[in-house]
């Protein structure tokens, strides 16, 4: 069962019916079962519905809007769009954690999430409340009812997080695009700075099957006379990039520099890059930020499973596709040379298997695969099958079971490698910490 929610036959069995319009306000569990039934609407790229959707549930939020507490309040709040293949996140947790220590008022929309559903939707780093997700879904639940077409699971969620951002007066806003760009259910809020981190290949059934395809989707979070600042990318989708920028008059920037004045909380030598990046995202709208909440931000960034170290030998990164692969590779040896990993690996169906895999082929010296809970699992027999066919071939041993699988990789000399998918890592963490996994959030 993947972070996001599968079917709640899953957890069922069968349909469940969870209050109709009218009725009385649903609990969390409840709110959840039936969002997460909204899967059966699928992926429905487009801005129509979203757009009626925030008209209706919080009027004036796609202008930057939130509402004034008198008279004489300001009631705008500054918009930064992050859009990309690799490093959205952490790029996003990286501007949130700086404005915050800088003293402004956050909110952060982030997909998906690892262990509960509130961890997508943050205000000054905390997550909503179950009560506040509760009375929200109730709320989107009776507007939407009757909708023809019916708002997916991602538009009612990017609804859900600019009510609560609107309702708590938030000062900046850090959205994180969910699939794409160009018609990304987040795209329908007005920025005042679109933000595009390194593009590669990812969801080629939905962006396109090139560079310059995937680019065109990720760029079209440019919105015309709105600042863009661009991590360093290939040449196909940095001319791609330019082009879109100059069509709708944005002023933009490169940026590719790495960031090494103070320590960064996370690992590796593309965080540098992302927090190069996070930078120049704050700086080209002018908000105004100082060196200490720099210096503090970025050494205090909570963001679980990039390169999270769970204890002095086991490390957690949720690396999803080839490109992610590689810097996780260049991560593990930049920390641990030569020595190689005993490494637990699940991967979705819908991923690269091949590139994962002979990315991190050198960094490993065994595989455990674990059979995982997520329907879009690839099975661990056909995982095997591509682990022996590569070069030279990777012995694996197939597992039962994430329990069984960190039994036998404790057993084992080398570091312990958890990865393939932030799904996975998910379950891995809510394994670790004794707490339900994000699928079984509603069955409790």
């Amino acid at each position: 069962m993947n972070r996001a929610g599968e079917s709640r036959a899953r957890w069922t069995g069968k349909p469940v019916r969870v209050g109709a319009p009218g009725d009385a306000a649903i609990n969390y569990r409840e709110a959840l079962v039936w969002l997460y039934d909204l899967q059966r609407f699928g992926i429905k790229l487009g801005l129509e519905n979203i757009e009626r959707l925030l008209d209706e549930c919080c009027s004036g939020v796609r202008r930057g809007e939130r509402p004034a507490l008198d008279a004489a309040s300001a009631c705008t709040f500054k918009v930064i769009h992050v859009a990309g293949t690799n490093g959205k996140g952490s790029v996003c947790a990286m501007i949130d954690s700086i404005c915050r220590a800088q003293g402004y008022r956050t909110g952060l929309f982030t997909s998906p999430h690892l262990v509960t559903f509130r961890e997508r939707i943050r205000v000054n780093g905390d997550m909503i409340s179950e009560d506040a997700v509760a009375n929200g879904l109730t709320t989107i639940r009776n507007l939407v009812a009757n909708w023809d077409p019916h708002p997916t699971f991602f538009e009612v969620v990017t609804a859900l997080a600019l009510k609560h951002f609107s309702d708590t007066t938030v000062e900046i806003v850090i959205l994180e695009t969910g699939l794409g760009g160009r018609l990304d259910a987040t795209n329908a809020v007005q920025s005042n700075v679109s933000v595009i981190t390194p593009i590669d290949f990812d969801h080629e059934q939905w962006l396109g099957k090139t560079i310059s395809e995937i680019a065109a989707e990720k760029a079209g979070i440019i919105k015309p006379g709105v600042p863009v600042v661009s991590a360093s990318q290939r040449a196909e989708a940095e001319e791609v990039i330019r082009a879109r920028a100059a069509k709708c008059g944005a002023p933009i920037q490169f940026v590719a520099e790495q960031y090494d004045q103070t320590p960064i909380a996370l690992a590796g030598p593309h965080q540098k890059e992302n927090a190069a990046l996070a930078l120049a995202a704050l700086r080209a709208p002018k908000i105004d930020i100082d060196s200490s909440a720099i210096a503090q931000g970025l050494s205090s960034i909570e963001w679980p499973a990039r390169f999270q170290r769970w204890d002095e030998r086991t490390i957690i990164d949720g690396a999803h596709n080839p490109a992610a692969a590689r810097m996780l590779a260049g991560t593990w040896r930049e920390m641990f040379g030569d020595e190689r990993a005993t490494l637990v690996l699940a991967v979705l169906s819908d991923k690269d298997l091949r590139g994962i895999c002979e990315a991190l082929a050198p960094i490993s010296e065994f595989v455990l695969l674990p059979k995982i809970r997520s329907e879009r699992a690839v099975a661990p027999e056909e995982l095997a099958r591509f682990l022996a066919n590569i070069t030279p071939p990777l012995p694996c041993s197939i597992t039962p079971s994430v329990d069984e699988a960190l039994t036998l990789a404790r057993a084992k000399p080398n570091p312990i490698l958890i990865t393939g998918s932030l799904h996975f890592a998910g379950e891995v963490l809510a394994h670790l910490r004794g707490e339900p996994a994000a699928f079984e959030e509603c069955t409790q």
